[in-house]
């Protein structure tokens, strides 16, 4: 059980709802020590005017320092125009921009669109050559004049970014063995960084490093490790149990260039309930994992929850930023999951500064049984795809969540592999949702150097749009019932809402083009109402784009 550390938490969050949340907490475990962690975090050579991928540069800060969009204008922003996709496909991905043109990914289409009217330049679509393992798609990224992304029949995709053509595909993950390529990658130094999703359909999660010239694999690293590997010996003496492990990967990566260092979110155990066929803490999963980016050697790991069983994947091993802290200048890292809790590392020491639970919190630490148990956050987390965003700024962590809790409970014997190969689910029990009537969401906003809750918004419904803000003190986001919303990144006012007329689960991104600064934001069908409930609207994936009245 983790120790309160933040009293004035307690009072706060139990405000909010009965037995609702706990306070800071300190580490559960230290990972293994290496050399010093970066010191430097700014995204050093980014233009200001571009949003290349998911997160906006390797630090992963979803900052921008664009200005002309500001609080006291930013009323009277205006749609200026839109693309639907030619497919209904989920609608989870963030749009990149380079050099004012828009590139955005569903599921089977990649298209490039002109950041300032809608107009197509190139559209292509995939025709998959396998199974499709999943339709999530978490976006395509613009690196070196080139356009990557990967597909749900397991392959990884390099395309030209001015005419589409693609110059290489490689499957790199088997469909078959559960395998789906689902996170929007990242590239450093010549080297595509990107892993399968499929912890849900037994498979056993990884990373790998791949050429960007021809996608020659450079490394590989086993979140769930290998025969003889350091961690195997933390999930029992049966060898099946981590070939099922799950650990998948399904969320963007943080890196730091300057000392080539990766920073992976490790996911959830599989099976994700039942637990007795995988005794141990079960490393690496539920974990913030370090990388050598030439390598793939672990330098360090910090494993937030060990043995999980509740599906509380760690989505977010960014942003990557430092603050001062008691008046000295401190390296950090921000991660978030599944399970509610924003957590802050020093990347020097590698030990716990602060977590702060963004989230209700109820039984999410009580191993599950087969008798049904109430847990908060459901098993939809927490936080899901969207990461935390660093405001630059202000100093502000600024995390948005579920708040939907679920009953859930073990299975009496483990699932079949077979079945969940064959598309069935490895969860190893069941769950059952709340009612949507007590479902909602939350942003929330914490002072980066004391963990302190500076402000909190609630929203309607469940919240897992992304976030971007930006230098001029704006937060922009979205709604699942179809606001595009612009806040006050310093006290979570509602400053502007647009009805795009569908769900929004995708991410945003802001951008100058022909000098004029933009907002892209992506609606349609998503998983999370769709998989849960009759959803709200669902259509074809829609990119939107807002500007201010000329």
């Amino acid at each position: 059980m983790r120790r309160i550390t933040v009293l004035f938490l307690i009072s706060f969050f139990i405000s909010l709802a009965p037995a609702a949340f706990a306070g800071a907490q300190p580490a559960r475990s230290a990972g293994k020590q290496a050399a010093s962690a970066p010191k430097k975090t700014e995204d050093a050579g980014l233009p200001a005017s571009d949003w290349p991928d998911a997160d906006r540069g390797p630090a992963a800060m979803l900052f921008s320092p664009l200005t002309q969009i500001t609080p006291e204008n930013v009323a009277h922003l205006t749609k200026v125009c839109s693309y639907t996709f030619p497919a209904k496909q989920q609608a989870e991905f963030t749009p990149a921009v380079w050099d004012g043109v828009i590139y955005a990914a569903s599921a089977n289409y990649t298209v490039a669109l002109d950041g300032s009217n809608c107009h197509v330049k190139w559209l292509d679509h995939w025709k998959p050559r396998d199974i499709q393992r999943s339709g999530a798609q978490r976006g395509a990224i613009y690196a070196d004049g080139k356009i990557i992304r990967g597909t749900s029949d397991g392959y990884l995709v390099v395309m030209n970014a001015t005419n589409g053509r693609v110059v290489w595909a490689r499957r790199i993950a088997n469909p078959h063995d559960g395998y789906s390529i689902t996170m929007s990658p990242i590239v450093y130094d010549g080297l595509i960084y990107v892993g399968p999703a499929g912890a849900e359909a037994a498979s056993s999660g990884w990373v790998g490093a791949y050429k960007l010239s021809n996608g020659a694999l450079a490394w590989k690293f086993h979140v769930v490790p290998l025969d003889g590997q350091p961690g195997a010996e933390t999930w029992g003496p049966n060898p099946a149990a981590r070939a099922h492990g799950g650990g998948n990967v399904w969320t963007e990566y943080g890196l730091d260039p300057a000392h080539g260092l990766l920073y992976v979110p490790g996911g959830n155990a599989a099976p994700d309930f039942y637990s007795k066929s995988r005794p141990g803490a079960n490393l690496y999963t539920n974990s913030l994992i370090v990388l050598d980016a030439k390598t793939g050697h672990l330098v360090w790991y910090h494993q937030f929850i060990p043995h999980d069983t509740h599906d509380y994947d760690t989505n977010h091993a960014t942003p990557i930023f430092e603050t001062k802290i008691d008046g000295k200048t401190q390296p950090l890292v921000a991660s978030t999951g599944k399970d509610g809790v924003l957590s802050v590392l020093n990347r020097d020491t590698h030990q716990l500064v602060y977590s702060v639970p963004f989230t209700t919190q109820l039984n999410n630490q009580t191993p599950l049984t087969t008798k049904p148990t109430r847990v908060c956050p459901g098993s939809l987390g927490g936080d899901e795809w969207s990461g935390p965003a660093y405001d630059l700024k202000l100093n502000l962590l600024i995390v948005d969540s579920l708040d939907w809790c679920t009953t859930e409970w073990a299975a009496s014997k483990e699932p079949s592999v077979k079945f969940a190969h064959s598309g069935g689910l490895y969860f190893g029990g069941g769950r059952k949702f709340d009612p949507w009537s007590k479902a909602h969401g939350w942003i929330v906003a914490i002072d980066a150097s004391t963990g302190k809750v500076v402000w909190r918004h609630r929203t309607r419904e469940p919240q897992v749009a992304g976030l971007a803000v930006t230098a001029s003190n704006l937060l922009f986001t979205g709604e699942l019932g179809g606001n595009f919303d612009a806040l006050n990144a310093k006290t979570g006012k509602v400053l502007y809402q647009y009805q795009v007329g569908d769900q929004i689960e995708g991410g945003v991104s802001t951008y100058l083009a022909s000098g004029r600064q933009y907002v892209a934001i992506v609606s349609g069908l998503g998983f999370t109402l769709n998989a849960t409930h009759p959803p709200l609207g669902g259509g074809n994936p829609t990119v939107t784009v807002f500007g201010l009245k000329r």
